[in-house]
């Protein structure tokens, strides 16, 4: 069936509040990401490389947008389908290995979260975030794009808190070490490419919100401006984080490292529970992807939207085998080592093909008519 004409926030902000959720929980929300990717280039090399990381975003978020919007692919598989043909599966074999990471460094950072605030095993606080990323797969697009838009106002609201009392009450540090910095360390932008890289995906994960665009325009805009909506917050943080360099870098959640420094108990819960809602965006949407390539199958082959329980089901089997992952391995091995193979894979089934054959065949073919409406949802309504 139709749905009523977009709104502006669904055609040109919600894409990049979503693509911000798929990003910021792996890792970037407990500041373990920066640490290692940006500060091994010192205060001014890091944040080099994350102007870097959040240009290669928006141009790869802009092209990823307009190529599933003249192709009406909304799915990951649709859309590889179109941009590498038979050649599709190579991105569906490197997503399956990047869900499995992400769920698994979540689910490490969530039970690290509940064992720093109140000393519960880290299972507990691995298993609370696979159950409630199992609640908002259930029921489909419309719960998803809720959590996208709630958790991102208390997101960017908790964020813009603490650098204010982090600058307060140690911003003398933050100024000192970026006066006495020297200049860019050697390999900035080779970390920001491959930060870049492997975040990226989350562009191709949040295609199911690529419905709403009206016109190619939309998808251009919405694109540019995703870069900056998921890059502004670590660009927040690792200003504070420059207070406390260089032995920040070797604290597994160098959030409440500053936190525990600020000795403000509530806000501490506060942006603990932040960080648990930002963990709990990336693995929905992560998920959310899988659900939604299988639901369009499903429609395809029975002509019936994929019962919820079938979501649940799905995610469930995923969630599980990535906790055993998680405990297996750590948080920090996981970001170190599988973060960067996964980049260049990304690169090469992903980005590079997008760069050239995507560009090439958007270059070809015209703009698509403006849709009045949605296309018609695959989804049950929750």
């Amino acid at each position: 069936m139709s749905e009523p004409t977009p709104s502006w926030f669904q055609r040109l902000l919600l894409p990049g509040l979503a693509f911000k959720a798929v990003v910021i929980g792996g890792g970037y929300a407990t500041g373990r990401e920066l640490a290692e990717f940006f500060l091994p280039g010192g205060p001014y090399g890091g944040l080099l490389g994350m102007l870097l990381a959040m240009l290669i975003w928006s141009l790869v978020c802009a092209l990823t947008f307009a190529f599933a919007h003249a192709t009406r692919a909304f799915d990951y598989r649709s859309f590889f389908q179109r941009l590498l043909g038979p050649g599709w599966w190579l991105f569906e074999a490197a997503y399956l290995l990047f869900l499995v990471l992400i769920l698994a460094v979540i689910g490490a950072a969530a039970g690290a979260i509940l064992q720093a605030m109140f000393g519960l095993p880290t299972v507990a606080g691995t298993l609370l975030l696979m159950v409630a990323i199992g609640a908002f797969t259930a029921f489909g697009n419309r719960s998803v794009e809720r959590l996208f838009k709630w958790a991102s106002l208390l997101l960017y609201g908790v964020y813009a808190a603490f650098m204010l009392l982090a600058l307060s009450s140690f911003g003398d540090r933050v100024l000192d070490n970026f006066a006495s910095a020297g200049p860019p360390a050697a390999g900035w932008a080779l970390d920001g490419l491959a930060y870049a890289s492997y975040n990226v995906v989350a562009a191709v994960v949040i295609l199911p919100v690529a419905r709403h665009f009206i016109r190619r325009r939309d998808a251009w805009v919405a694109g540019v401006i995703a870069g900056p909506l998921a890059m502004l917050p670590a660009l927040l943080f690792f200003v504070c984080m420059i207070g406390w360099y260089p032995q920040i870098g070797e604290q597994a959640l160098p959030s409440d490292f500053m936190l525990q420094r600020l000795d403000r108990p509530l806000f501490h819960l506060l942006f603990q529970a932040m960080i648990f809602s930002a963990l709990l965006e990336t693995g929905t949407g992560a998920v959310h992807a899988i659900n939604e390539r299988v639901a369009g199958r499903w429609l395809a082959r029975s002509g019936k939207p994929l019962p919820a329980a079938a979501r649940l089901l799905i995610a469930s089997v995923l969630l599980v085998g990535s906790i055993f992952v998680a405990d297996h391995f750590g948080l920090i091995a996981l970001i170190a080592h599988g973060y960067r193979l996964l980049a260049w894979v990304l690169l090469a089934v992903y980005v590079l093909p997008l760069l050239s054959l995507g560009a090439w065949q958007l270059w070809r073919q015209p703009a698509p008519p403006a849709l009045i409406t949605t296309s018609t949802s695959t989804t049950p309504s929750s």
